[in-house]
């Protein structure tokens, strides 16, 4: 009997391995499209500069690489989104892990898949995305703005926003708005990715929690937003750079400096 419960007990060791690993590439592989979603939308094109100043001195970003909405007569939305925040020395945090969830009740039909970006210019905003329920549009205090099919211009039409969110939809920059949407920590993916109980605040603020695999999207961030990085006079933050140019499509490997806490 012995030989027999040693097996047993070897075996489910096993697969709780298996299941959390596998648990953890599902969120490792959000973070990497994320990742792309970021290089996509705010790489080299001509018209993206504006979006790229913004980022340079947003205190937060929140990025959904596919938002699904759907719907007749009841409509609704989903996608799985992630939120780093920029430290003290212009590094990134790793990041958190959010869902969103939306509803909406009219005449319409059909479907759409959006890729979303939310820049999150204010603390005051950063904050309240950081409480347990976050409804975008319906926050009291903060101001919202939604960038349409041209973002050139942007840094003047989100003057004095807490949050300003970019949209693109098959290829094409659309004015996509998450207004009435809830954002919500997940915690399951949070435990997952970092191997123990985690949330958001403990990620991206005080940054206590790292993963490695979370470096090239952190190294993006960095980049994208740094000096000569988009048009606008706004001062870069100080800290650490990477070096290398962003190539649309590819997650890329930085060297950058460690965040501050434990790691997995």
């Amino acid at each position: 009997m012995r030989p027999l419960m040693l097996f047993s007990v070897l075996l489910l060791g096993m697969l709780g391995f298996s299941g959390g690993a596998r648990a953890q590439a599902e969120e490792q592989a959000l973070v990497d499209r994320a990742t792309l979603t970021l290089q996509e939308m705010m790489g080299p094109a001509d018209n993206t500069g504006d979006a790229r100043a913004l980022l340079r001195n947003a205190r937060g970003v929140l990025i959904c690489p596919r938002v699904f909405r759907a719907g007749f007569f009841i409509g609704g939305e989903f996608g799985e989104c992630v939120l780093a925040a920029r430290g003290g020395g212009g590094s990134w945090s790793s990041p958190a892990f959010y869902s969103l969830v939306g509803g909406s009740f009219g005449l319409q039909a059909g479907f759409q898949d959006a890729q979303v970006i939310s820049l999150i210019m204010t603390q005051k905003g950063l904050n309240a995305v950081l409480d347990s329920q976050f409804k975008f549009g319906a926050e009291a205090g903060l101001a919202f703005a939604t960038l349409g099919r041209s973002i050139q211009g942007a840094t003047t039409a989100a003057v004095g926003a807490d949050i300003v969110t970019i949209g693109r939809s098959r290829g094409l920059f659309a004015g996509i708005t998450l207004d009435g949407a809830v954002l919500s920590a997940n915690s399951s993916a949070m435990r997952a990715y970092f191997g123990r109980e985690a949330g958001g605040r403990q990620v991206v603020v005080a940054m206590e929690l790292h993963n490695p695999g979370s470096d090239p999207l952190r190294g993006a961030l960095m980049r994208l937003g740094g000096p000569g990085s988009g048009s606008g006079n706004s001062a870069a933050p100080s800290g650490g750079t990477t070096q290398g140019s962003a190539v649309p499509g590819r997650v890329q490997t930085e060297s950058l400096p460690p965040a501050s806490g434990g790691h997995r």
